[in-house]
């Protein structure tokens, strides 16, 4: 079960009647909307996944969907959250240089630019489709746990300005996950090629990292 529930910050005031869309990561699915009752809260009969909330028609949330999600909003007509482009301002611009071998990836019929490994010389370019169409590139399928994983290296980036360790993600995926799969072992497993400081990192359109992979 997914429950969404939104109010208004400092008075915590619940929005009622307010349309509450999910739209999945793995599959580009749109379920509902679905209106808040009188307490604000818009439930959803389903597993937990990865994907992004809509309020009123605008993206509030971007991560794993599981249990109850709280969105607090100054209004409705803030501006709302985008999980395209780059992932904070300090992966803004290119990392281009001279001599640079690049490769190319189309997205939307749109030239995106990566170096001979796949990591995209400017993250502001990144989008969900780059990331599905790298990774296709790459003989990948993503599912739900890959954007998960990918979800929360961008959310990593944004908040601590570099990029997530393996041990950051098996604490975090051993709590959301179970022990059988937040482990080193199944992050590479979904992520085979370099695994997910290497592969994971390059489909989220965070730069190349020198750290454990």
């Amino acid at each position: 079960m997914i429950c969404v529930n939104v109010s208004m910050k400092f008075s915590n005031q619940a929005l009622k009647r307010t349309p509450v869309e999910l739209i999945l990561d793995e599959n580009g699915q749109h379920i509902g909307p679905v209106p808040t009752d009188r307490s604000g809260v818009a439930c959803f009969d389903m597993p937990a996944a990865s994907g992004k909330i809509m309020v009123d028609g605008v993206e509030r949330y971007q991560g794993r969907l599981d249990g109850e999600i709280l969105i607090n909003l100054w209004s409705l007509t803030e501006t709302g959250h985008s999980s395209e482009g780059a992932a904070a301002n300090e992966t803004s611009g290119s990392n281009a240089y001279p001599g640079m071998a690049t490769r190319s990836v189309m997205v939307n019929g749109r030239e995106i630019l990566t170096d001979s490994e796949g990591y995209i010389v400017d993250p502001s370019d990144w989008s969900e489709e780059f990331a599905r169409q790298q990774a296709s590139n790459e003989g990948l399928q993503l599912n739900s746990e890959h954007w998960e994983i990918i979800r929360f290296q961008r959310n990593w980036y944004a908040s601590h300005g570099k990029q997530a360790t393996v041990r950051d993600m098996i604490k975090k995926f051993q709590v959301l996950w179970d022990d059988n799969r937040g482990n080193n072992h199944y992050l590479h497993v979904l992520f085979p090629r370099g695994g997910p400081q290497k592969q994971g990192n390059r489909l989220a359109g965070l730069l190349r990292t020198k750290g454990e992979h």
